[in-house]
This record gives C-alpha cells, structure tokens and sequence, in this order.
C-alpha cells in the first residue's frame, strides 16, 4: 500500500446507510449495536470507513452485510453529512444511503463485523444514539416521505 504524505490534512470518509422497513404497520428502522469505541454499546446506523479501492457504494453494501447481514438491497445516496465535531476520532464526513424495503414482513438481521447486534426499531422509539445518527435519520425522514409513501406505507396490503 503506497504512503501518503500531505502538506494538509485530510478527513476520513464513511458511509452510513438508513434502512426502512414496515413491521406490524409501523415505519422501523434497521440500527446496530456498537461493539467497539468510539460509543461501545450504543445503536447506530449500519455503516464504517470506506476502503481506498472501493466505490462509496460498495462500501455501503458492504458495511450493511457485514453489520446486519442484509445483502442486495438497493441502496440510494441521501445526504453528505460533514460536521467538523461528528466524529470523535477526528475529521469524519460521511456520504449516507438509504434503502426502502418492501416486504411487509420481519425481516431477519445479525450483528456482525463490528457491530455486536442488528435490531429494527419503531422510528418513533429509537434508543440514544451514537455519532450524529439522530439527525441523519431526521433528515431521510423528511427528505423521503413521497418515496416511503409510495414505494411501502402506501402500497398493497
């Protein structure tokens, strides 16, 4: 692997990916437990630091299959989220995913790679999050709701 030797810094850069499911009639939302710090313990969304030879994209997939084993799923670019204080390791921006599953049925999900447990939570009953989670969620819940109406909430029963 080559070494890189800057005048300036760089940031790191993430993904985190924002996955929407209908159970029981309810919008839910897929996040992981942390298995390592920063914020051990804490849920958050599936996500992790992209590798320097992959697309952002298949970062996003892959970080989704090894947190929760869900694999295939369409995913779609949401938001770049930069803040300079997101991160505690440092200067992380991070380019979020979404994806809208259609099945009106539980979907199983395992943690896995560094997140100890996956879990679908109710959007209206998310435990504290980690990182800025919240306001990532807060922004695909606006920016989505004619895509969520039409692709789940408001399709066949």
């Amino acid at each position: 692997m080559p070494y890189y030797k800057y005048k300036f810094p760089r940031p790191s850069l993430t993904v985190d990916i924002v996955v929407f499911s209908i159970q029981e009639k309810r919008l839910h939302i897929l996040l992981i437990q942390r298995g390592k710090e920063p914020y051990l313990g804490k849920w958050a969304l599936p996500g992790g630091f992209v590798n320097i030879d992959e697309s952002l994209v298949s970062a996003a997939a892959r970080e989704l299959e090894e947190e929760t084993g869900l694999k295939n799923v369409l995913l779609k670019q949401l938001f770049t989220f930069g803040e300079p204080d997101r991160d505690p390791r440092g200067r992380v921006i991070s380019v979020s995913y979404y994806s809208i599953l259609k099945e009106l049925v539980n979907i199983e999900v395992g943690g896995g790679g560094d997140a100890d447990q996956a879990r679908w939570f109710p959007v209206d009953e998310l435990p504290h999050l980690a990182f800025d989670h919240y306001e990532i969620i807060s922004h695909a819940l606006v920016t989505l709701p004619n895509e969520l109406e039409n692709s789940i909430i408001g399709g066949p029963e």
